[in-house]
């Protein structure tokens, strides 16, 4: 089945199998509807994998499927990127790699770049199940815009890299998911995928290599060995 949708301002095309989609992903669906039939209040799922893997966009086909297999139930998908810090406070902080003090802009998308408390304190508004606001990422303005999405469904799909990220702090959140998903894949194939991703905005191989190595591949490597076992574990 192909899904074709914008993704945080990029357009995203996939194909999924037939077998992913009526194996997997309408059993899925289901069971969560029954989850929040026997819960009767919002369920919240949490969908974590490193980057690269289209968490985000499955999120996204998963919100549009609902709505021919459960069309009594409303699903939400929404991501924890509106959670980085502002680039004002990212550029004006340092941290150490390498035994160098950089700014913490240039390593955008590692655990301390993220606002863990204000993640947790709206994870934890969400799950009491009032309609609520949640902050989106602006890939252009490259920061979060604050309350730019409304949060009024019954079953709230969570994604993100660390949502399940075993260390202090992060654990925590787990606790206020109803269910959990985990995706993994193949480091080798992630990097080549997120070079290609960074071809695609106009930077040269070696640029883009450059750039993967040193920002993102640190994060794809922590995802892999630090994530928590899930309810659902699936292969990409």
């Amino acid at each position: 089945m192909n899904y074709s949708a914008n993704i945080n301002g990029i357009e995203c095309s996939v194909d999924y199998s037939d077998a992913f989609v009526n194996g997997t992903l309408i059993p899925l669906l289901r069971h969560l509807s029954q989850l929040h039939t026997e819960k009767e209040s919002r369920v919240i799922v949490m969908l974590t994998a490193p980057p690269g893997t289209g968490k985000s966009t499955l999120v996204s086909f998963l919100e549009h499927l609902a709505q021919s297999v459960i069309p009594d139930k409303r699903v939400q998908a929404v991501g924890m990127d509106g959670f980085h810090h502002r680039q004002e406070y990212l550029l004006t902080r340092t941290v150490e790699v390498n035994g160098e003090a950089i700014p913490m802009a240039r390593i955008k998308g590692a655990p301390i770049t993220f606002d863990l408390q204000a993640l947790r304190t709206k994870i934890e508004e969400v799950a009491q199940g009032h309609i609520c606001k949640w902050l989106h990422y602006d890939r252009q303005l490259h920061d979060p815009v604050d309350d730019a999405i409304i949060i009024d469904a019954d079953i709230v799909l969570i994604e993100g890299n660390y949502l399940l990220l075993d260390m202090d702090g992060w654990r925590e959140l787990s606790r206020y998911a109803d269910y959990t998903i985990v995706l993994t894949a193949d480091a080798d194939m992630l990097r080549e995928r997120l070079i290609g991703r960074k071809m695609k905005t106009g930077m040269t191989r070696e640029d883009a290599e450059h750039f993967v190595e040193f920002s993102d591949m640190p994060n794809v490597r922590l995802c892999l060995d630090k994530t928590m076992k899930a309810d659902l574990e699936l292969g990409v």
